[in-house]
């Protein structure tokens, strides 16, 4: 029986035959990663191990991206204990200030992950990197530590869920309708501890940018990893970044899977995860009319420049509605760079936005965009859980980054088309 993708990269850093779902294996990592929030805890588990080094200083990875710059005297402690452990171990890979962005936005601009590689982050949203074809999964604070230390961890190999993606795509509609379409099918639960496996030629035509924003939100079905064949589109972009050594890594045609789900997307419109919960999706048309306060467009699933510049496409000669917060948030310096040099942020501020850093900002409740109680956001982030952008008695509603400039100029939720054509 042939491997799945996570079989397949998995057994590339295990020296244990990998046999199928269920089995405990003991894997090499290529990266260890964590952030503001997670690396604290992290460190203060190293140090409790007695470790006084890691296993390798150029595999550990600290990116201080939630709450910087410091919004408050706790953050500025979070991130000067992750500064100071930096300097003390020698970690090479250490971003703050202008250096840094959203983690998992900054880390493949950086080619510092590629196709074939074992990721384990601190961070529920490290699953991102499998739209490099990388097994890539978040832990907890103290498994990262452990494998910041030993340059290993155990995992269960996941069942595998393969998803094709067939039809043809209409205007306006882009990778985030693809996952938001498969979340609302198999449900918050849906990929529980399980691979999803994407493919077929929706995928195969679709950019990295969009492999990650889709592999990004394997989490929110529950699952491990997100997974993407590497082919010459993954190459092509890990080259530009770097990466020069990087080779295809595809499942075997005759792969075990546990699930196989093929969603055509012919025909179907924009999708909108509505309150409280990513699997609530409905087309944009269901929810057209529904009054916003703030639209924010960023965060580690849409802040990259392809997103920046849909929707600078839509918000071209046009206002944001007077009472609505528009917030732009670039994912990355790189992204920041790109849009200035691009004229973007100029179409963002000549709309009404606000420009913001390379930050998480208010996606998971941090800072720079809080909402109020009774207030509504329609975002192109991520998690729409109750009280995850502030108040809990605020809404949070997921959609594309054409969908979120849309809404920032009607005002209310609304198919891009009404407003740009």
């Amino acid at each position: 029986m042939g491997q799945s993708l996570a079989e397949k990269i998995l057994q590339r850093h295990t020296n244990d035959p990998v046999e199928g779902p269920g089995q405990i294996v003991r894997c090499r990592v290529s990266l260890a990663l964590a952030n503001d929030i997670t690396a604290p805890l992290a460190i203060k588990s190293l140090r409790a191990m007695g470790v006084s080094r890691v296993f390798d200083p150029e595999r550990v990875v600290l990116v201080c991206d939630h709450f910087t710059p410091n919004k408050d005297i706790d953050s500025a402690e979070q991130v000067k204990v992750v500064r100071d452990f930096a300097r003390q171990f020698g970690i090479v890979h250490y971003y703050e200030g202008g250096d840094v962005g959203v983690e998992h936005a900054l880390l493949p601009e950086l080619g510092l992950v590629g196709p074939g590689d074992v990721v384990v982050g601190a961070d529920s949203h490290t699953c991102t990197y499998g739209g490099l074809g990388a097994f890539a999964t978040g832990l907890g604070s103290t498994d990262v530590a452990a494998a910041m230390a030993l340059g290993e961890t155990w995992f269960k190999v996941p069942e595998t869920i393969r998803v094709d993606l067939v039809g043809t795509v209409a205007p306006y509609v882009s990778a985030k309708d693809f996952i938001l379409e498969v979340i609302g099918r198999i449900g918050v639960a849906g990929a529980l501890y399980k691979a999803l496996e994407f493919g077929g030629p929706v995928v195969d035509a679709m950019s990295v940018e969009g492999r990650m924003t889709m592999a990004n939100m394997a989490i929110e079905a529950g699952g491990k990893a997100g997974l993407f064949a590497a082919d010459a589109t993954t190459l092509a972009y890990t080259a530009a970044h770097g990466r020069t050594q990087d080779a295809p890594i595809v499942p075997d045609a005759d792969a075990a899977y546990a699930q196989r789900l093929r969603v055509d997307v012919t025909g179907m419109s924009p999708r909108v995860a509505c309150p409280h919960l990513p699997e609530n999706v409905k087309p944009v048309e269901e929810v057209s009319g529904i009054p916003v306060d703030q639209v924010v467009i960023g965060s580690c699933t849409n802040g990259r420049i392809e997103d920046l510049r849909v929707a600078a496409a839509v918000l071209r000669g046009r206002k944001v509605a007077r009472g609505v917060r528009l917030i732009v948030l670039p994912a990355s310096p790189k992204a920041y760079r790109l849009a200035l040099n691009e004229g973007l942020l100029e179409v963002f501020l000549d709309a009404g936005a606000v420009v913001g850093p390379p930050t998480c900002g208010p996606c998971l409740g941090g800072h720079m965009g809080i909402l109020a109680g009774g207030e509504r956001c329609l975002a192109t982030t991520n998690r729409n859980f109750r009280g995850r952008m502030g108040s809990l008695e605020s809404e949070v509603y997921l959609a594309s980054p054409a969908v979120a400039a849309a809404t920032a100029v009607a005002g209310t939720i609304i198919h891009p088309a009404q407003v740009a054509g």
